[in-house]
């Protein structure tokens, strides 16, 4: 069952308060469609409206985005084609993760690797279609160890129990996705962000992302609920933290957040140069070998 088209990616976004560092990285992005060129899956649950690189490249000159990591999306499957195409089209500033079927080949790893995949991503959402037998998982995670991409994952909190046994047994890098989708509203005292805690302090293969907090806030823009949570993890993990927008936003029904408010608040949650040049370009550097 599709959920009925939600809302259009802010048209007019603000110019962000303070100047990012040079090779500044939004590390978790999208690009969709257009469908006239890169059809929806069917499988999708979810219609997006359009949402082409040119529109991505646009917004990351506006914000003063020099790198990109386009994080393939649910709303086209196993095929990455849109996602490679806008690669390709970034040149070395731009790298990717992949969605993959168990089957795929290892030429088409080859050809994804060659435009600049670099990860592959795992989706426990149920409500997104996500969370298929864990054998799935590992049989993709032989594949594409020759490669040595590393793994993304996306999970709602209340999973995380039930998923860590398997996330320690994936042998490479592991990035979870905006912080682990944990109830800020709770601060750093729920049981899921004592969880997400002890994988990243525990094992440092354990990498997040202090994104979304469209997503997670309770008091919308400008989002400074999330604040507490985002800085605890940045303070516990600094070396293993990353950050993105998740343009343009996949499923957003109650508002469209402003990219360049986003920014802002990861500059006052990364309040000194070192910590905003260490989120926004060291780290991401490191792990997707950006040139």
């Amino acid at each position: 069952m599709v959920t009925p088209g939600y809302l259009a990616f802010h048209p007019d976004p603000k110019k962000p308060d303070q100047a990012l560092p040079p090779n500044a990285c939004d590390s978790h992005c999208h690009v969709f469609g257009p469908a006239a060129v890169f059809p929806f899956a069917s499988t999708s649950t979810y219609e997006p409206v359009d949402a082409p690189k040119e529109k991505l490249f646009e917004l990351h000159r506006h914000l003063g985005v020099t790198r990109s990591v386009i994080v393939q999306a649910s709303c086209h499957g196993t095929d990455n084609a849109a996602m490679v195409d806008a690669l390709q089209a970034g040149g070395d500033n731009y790298m990717g993760v992949a969605v993959v079927a168990e089957e795929i080949d290892e030429g088409e790893l080859t050809r994804m690797h060659e435009a600049g995949v670099r990860g592959v991503r795992f989706n426990f959402v149920k409500r997104l279609g996500g969370g298929k037998p864990l054998d799935v998982y590992r049989r993709i995670l032989a594949k594409i160890r020759p490669h040595q991409w590393h793994v993304v994952v996306y999970f709602d909190a209340e999973d995380i129990e039930t998923l860590a046994p398997f996330l320690g047994e994936i042998p490479t890098e592991v990035v979870i996705d905006h912080m682990g989708r944990v109830p800020v509203e709770e601060g750093t005292a729920s049981r899921a962000f004592e969880r997400l805690h002890e994988l990243l302090v525990g094992d440092d293969r354990f990498w997040v992302k202090i994104s979304c907090p469209e997503r997670l806030s309770r008091e919308g823009p400008p989002y400074a609920d999330v604040d507490a949570v985002a800085r605890a993890l940045l303070d516990a993990v600094p070396d293993r933290v990353l950050w993105g927008t998740d343009w343009p936003h996949p499923n957003m029904k109650s508002h469209m957040p402003d990219d360049g408010q986003l920014v802002d608040r990861i500059m006052r949650i990364c309040d000194t140069e070192a910590l905003q040049r260490k989120v926004l370009v060291d780290n991401p550097a490191r792990l997707y070998g950006f040139k």
